[in-house]
C-alpha cells in the first residue's frame, strides 16, 4: 500500500495534506541548487549559505543566524547553547520540543524540561509561567535556565504579541532568556498582520523552518545575538552539523523566501475553505478550529474508535486524499503550495460521500 501511495504522489494523483513538509522543490529552487556558488561552511567559506544566514538575521531582526539541517536540530541546538546540564527549561506541555522531538534534550543538552499546562489559552501565558520559576537557591532544586515559546503553535493557533510581551518583561525580571520555536514563523506573522521581526523582538533566540510552509527541501535557521550564534556554531559541530558545501541547500532556501513569502496567504485561504467544508458536515465532523489562523485544519470524527478512524483514512485515500492517522483522536489537514485550487474543489465535492461512510 505504501508503494502504491508513493507512486500516486509522484504522479500527482494524490492530494497530500499530511504536512507542508511534503512539498517538492520548485523549478527555480532546483536551478538555484544546481548553479549555487559553494565553499566549505565549516570554514565559513560558503557564500550562498552566508547570504541565507544574513537574510534570515535581517528578516528576524537578529544580529546573526546559523543554518541547521532541521527544525528539531535548531531547537535542540538552541537548548544546548543556552542552558547548562540539569538546568530547568519552562515550556508548554504540548510544545513540539516536548511532544515531537524524540526526547532529544535528554540526550543532547541534558536540560530538565518543566512542562506547563496552559490555564486558558492554548499558548503559555506569563501567569502560567511565573509560579513555576524557582526563585530560591537550594541544593534540591534545578537552576532556572530558559523559557521556550512556540509561534505559530503546533495546534495551528497563534500567540498574540501582547501575551509574548508580558512574558518578555517577566523573563527579564528573572534574568531568563527566551527561545522560540518559530517553525511557521511567517504564517504566524501573516495571521497577526505584522512582520516576522515584530514577533522575534519578544525573544532572545528563535528558529524558523524553510521546509514548513516555505517549500524548500531542507533546512532551518537559528537566529539570535552574534555571541550566542558564535557559541551555537561550535555546538553545532558537536552535534554533527558541519555540512561543508551546504550552499546547494541554502540556494533553495533563498528562492523559497523570495517565492513563498508573498503567497503564504493562499495557503491560509485554502485551509479556511477546507474548514468550512468540514464544518458544513457537522453530523460527521467536529472541526476544532473552524476559522483557521494559519494553514492547518484540525478535526475529530463525531463517531470515534480506531475502526471508524481507519475507515475515514481509507475513504480519503479512495478519493485520492492523504493525511496522517489521528493523534489522540484528532486529524490534521495542512494546506501548502502543492495543493492547488482544483484540489480543494475536488475535496469539497467528495466530502459528503466520505462523511456518509463515517
Amino acid at each position: 500500500m505504501a508503494t502504491v501511495i508513493a507512486v500516486l504522489i509522484d504522479s500527482g494523483v494524490m492530494i497530500d495534506l499530511r504536512s507542508d513538509t511534503v512539498t517538492r522543490p520548485s523549478p527555480a529552487m532546483r536551478n538555484a541548487m544546481a548553479e549555487a556558488e559553494v565553499g566549505d561552511d565549516v570554514l565559513r567559506e560558503d557564500p550562498t549559505l552566508r547570504a541565507l544566514e544574513e537574510r534570515a538575521a535581517a528578516l528576524t531582526g537578529k544580529e546573526a543566524a546559523l543554518f541547521c539541517p532541521s527544525g528539531t536540530f535548531a531547537n535542540q541546538l538552541a537548548l544546548f547553547t543556552w542552558v547548562d546540564r540539569g538546568s530547568e527549561v519552562y515550556l508548554n506541555e504540548n510544545a513540539h520540543i516536548v511532544q515531537h522531538e524524540a526526547g532529544a534534550s535528554a540526550y543532547i543538552s541534558g536540560a530538565f524540561l518543566r512542562t506547563i499546562s496552559p490555564s486558558s489559552a492554548n499558548w503559555t501565558e506569563w501567569g502560567d509561567l511565573e509560579p513555576r520559576i524557582r526563585t530560591v537557591t537550594d541544593q534540591h532544586f534545578p537552576k532556572p535556565g530558559l523559557i521556550c515559546l512556540e509561534n505559530a503553535l503546533s495546534d495551528g493557533t497563534v500567540q498574540p504579541l501582547e501575551s509574548m510581551s508580558e512574558i518578555r518583561v517577566g523573563a527579564a525580571r528573572h534574568g531568563l532568556p527566551i527561545h522560540m520555536d518559530g517553525a511557521r514563523l511567517f504564517n504566524a506573522a501573516l495571521s497577526l498582520g505584522v512582520e516576522a521581526k515584530d514577533i522575534s523582538d519578544h525573544t532572545d533566540s528563535l528558529m524558523f523552518c524553510l521546509s514548513k510552509g516555505l517549500g524548500a527541501p531542507v533546512g532551518s535557521l537559528l537566529c539570535g545575538p552574534k555571541d550566542y550564534i558564535d557559541r551555537a556554531f561550535f555546538k553545532r559541530k558537536i552535534m554533527g552539523g558541519g555540512m561543508r558545501q551546504a550552499g546547494v541547500l541554502a540556494a533553495a532556501g533563498l528562492v523559497a523566501l523570495d517565492e513563498e513569502l508573498p503567497r503564504l496567504g493562499e495557503d491560509h485561504e485554502k485551509a479556511a475553505q477546507l474548514a468550512a467544508a468540514f464544518s458544513a458536515l457537522e453530523d460527521a465532523f467536529e472541526v476544532m478550529n473552524p476559522h483557521p489562523e494559519i494553514n492547518m485544519v484540525f478535526l475529530k470524527l463525531r463517531r470515534g474508535g480506531a475502526d471508524i478512524e481507519q475507515r475515514f483514512l481509507d475513504r480519503l485515500a479512495q478519493k485520492n486524499i492523504l493525511t496522517y492517522p489521528a493523534e489522540g483522536g484528532i486529524f490534521r489537514f495542512v494546506a501548502h503550495r502543492d495543493v492547488k485550487s482544483e484540489d480543494i474543489d475536488h475535496i469539497i465535492k467528495v466530502l459528503p460521500d466520505i462523511a456518509g461512510a463515517v
